[in-house]
């Protein structure tokens, strides 16, 4: 799938497409931490809604007409990035990264929860570097990754 990745703005035609793939993902990551949150799908709206898309600057990449992985980003921030599991390991990922290094080529950082083994891997091959460990707001255990320029 690495061939050409186009991503553009999000647009509000797109949120229910992006809180219907957001949710899957983290289902499909963390099943356990997301059915103890207690929160369903409309209380991720509203927090996509209210959070998410008035603090950030939100990309989508679309195959097939359909959203299939959006980043948000604050600044030099990553918020989210997050890859329906269907398009997972296809290159996706990586471009989102590399568009968000267009954006802020200095410096990125982020968080991922500890328990998510697979985005450590992820933003440790991708040249990010653990370098602090604490407690989300969720009041789970993360980890604060930075990148930056060589």
């Amino acid at each position: 799938m690495d061939q050409d990745i186009l991503i553009r703005e999000y647009r509000e035609a797109d949120f229910d497409a992006v809180t219907i793939l957001w949710r899957v993902a983290r289902e499909k990551l963390l099943p356990e931490g997301e059915t103890d949150t207690g929160h369903n799908f409309y209380e991720d709206q509203a927090y996509f809604q209210n959070a998410i898309l008035k603090k950030n600057h939100v990309w989508v990449v679309e195959i097939d007409h359909r959203p299939a992985a959006f980043m948000a980003m604050e600044n030099d921030f990553i918020d989210q990035l997050y890859v329906h599991p269907k398009y997972q390991r296809g290159g996706i990922g990586k471009a989102l990264l590399a568009f968000a290094r267009s954006k802020s080529p200095e410096h990125l950082w982020l968080y991922t929860l500890q328990s998510n083994v697979n985005a450590q891997a992820f933003y440790e091959k991708n040249g990010f570097v653990a370098e602090k460990y604490g407690i989300s707001p969720e009041n789970e255990p993360d980890v604060e990754y930075h990148w930056r320029k060589s």
